[in-house]
């Protein structure tokens, strides 16, 4: 099970730094990949180092490389609710033949899905998103108990990977292990024949790498081994992995990356800006500014994409209360710490139009502000001052037990007297 030794990263951070990155990496060969992953599972991180495994068409190298190191490393394998039935029956033959005795299946969160992924086709219009409730977010509390963890990236995979070095130091004060990092296709596949390894029963016809079933194809003769992934789409990789040079995803804590806080925690919001132009049929994961929806109406409520609905200052929202139930989310607009039209806003919704659903603050959300907004009945902020996010991570929020403008049925507005206040 995973383990809880969340200061272990800065150590092993320590231990990379005094070792000395070009050090380390200079000490074994280029194709001594279980040399590499011994010296890191035994010398670097004992005990602190796990693995994460598609149980894609590489797989069982690494995966055998392992079982002769430590079988009970603990493997995790990112269980999408997207993959082949191929793969999943590929997980079980890997197990019972490798002798692996540690492998967790991760499964994203049943409300994410639910909420941003309904009715499964995320992957067609935003397939970041996609990745990054079924992959990038379900993994981050699992990689955040180790000091480091073993990938399978090569570098004749893609040019982005064409500099990958067995060991990264990257800036999350972590330390990724790349065992594989100078195999060819031809090495992996030399490797996997040596020692009769169970193929995954889609590599022979044509899946040179393989992910989530909907966003996998065959790869033609000549064609990058991934070029069958996200085909079609200027995408790369599903956020999960980025070089110690930057290249492929911003090296950026989880923190850092997520401004949308919910429920106690900054988490992915598949959510996107609104921009200019956007016709009404491409419109999804975003919050239409409200003259934009009275212009297009029709449009947009015939329209079976999630969407938001984004309230300014001045919007008359009374005017949409026939409609508010289309919106998965309403993000109500701060331009200014001292615009306090929002608060209203929101408490129409909640109190006279019964709305069910997120009500997200936007735009200057400041800490002193918040109390008064969940008051009013938000239930989401997005927050990108610094200061506020950590006041909210570390719940130092300023406490309100006066009132001078009472909300709902509860709260006594100071200067009164509770058993002469009328209730209507």
């Amino acid at each position: 099970m995973p383990k809880s030794n969340l200061a272990s990263a800065p150590v092993a951070h320590e231990k990379l730094k005094a070792l000395g990155i070009l050090a380390l990496n200079g000490m074994f060969d280029e194709m001594d990949a279980v040399s590499v992953l011994r010296y890191a599972i035994n010398d670097v991180l004992p005990g602190d180092l796990a693995i994460v495994s598609s149980f894609g068409a590489d797989s069982a190298v690494l995966l055998h490389m392992v079982a002769q190191v430590d079988p009970s490393l603990p493997v995790y394998f990112l269980e999408t609710g997207k993959h082949f039935a191929e793969t999943l029956a590929y997980v079980e033959t890997l197990k019972k033949t490798l002798g692996l005795l540690n492998v967790h299946a991760i499964h994203p969160n049943s409300d994410d899905v639910k909420r941003f992924d309904p009715n499964g086709d995320l992957w067609e219009t935003d397939p970041d998103s996609c990745c990054h409730i079924r992959k990038t977010e379900p993994l981050e509390p699992i990689t955040e108990q180790y000091g480091g963890w073993v990938t399978g990236r090569k570098r004749y995979q893609t040019s982005e990977r064409g500099v990958l070095p067995h060991f990264e130091l990257t800036s999350d004060d972590r330390i990724k292990v790349n065992p594989l990092a100078y195999f060819s296709d031809a090495d992996v596949t030399e490797y996997r024949q040596a020692h009769n390894l169970p193929e995954h029963p889609l590599y022979a016809k044509g899946y040179k790498s393989i992910g989530c079933a909907p966003c996998t194809s065959i790869v033609a003769e000549g064609e990058d081994p991934r070029a069958g992934r996200w085909r079609g789409l200027n995408k790369k990789e599903c956020g999960i992995h980025y070089d110690f040079n930057g290249a492929i995803a911003s090296p950026m804590t989880a923190a850092a990356r997520h401004t949308l806080w919910k429920e106690g925690a900054f988490i992915a919001d598949p959510f996107k800006p609104w921009s200019e132009g956007t016709r009404p049929a491409d419109a999804r994961y975003v919050h239409v500014p409200v003259s934009e929806f009275i212009a297009n109406r029709a449009d947009y409520l015939a329209s079976p994409h999630p969407l938001g609905l984004l309230v300014s200052p001045g919007d008359n929202i009374e005017t949409l209360v026939d409609d508010l139930a289309r919106f998965a989310s309403i993000a109500i607009a701060f331009p200014s710490f001292t615009d306090g039209r929002g608060y209203s806003s929101a408490r129409l919704l909640v109190e006279r139009f019964k709305y069910a659903g997120e009500i997200r603050a936007v735009g200057d959300v400041l800490q002193d502000q918040i109390p008064h907004m969940l008051r009013c009945g938000f239930n989401a902020l997005v927050v990108t001052h610094e200061p506020t996010r950590e006041a909210l991570v570390e719940h130092r929020l300023p406490e309100m037990a006066l009132f001078y403008q009472p909300v709902g049925l509860t709260e006594v507005p100071m200067g009164t007297r509770p058993f002469l206040r009328r209730v209507s």
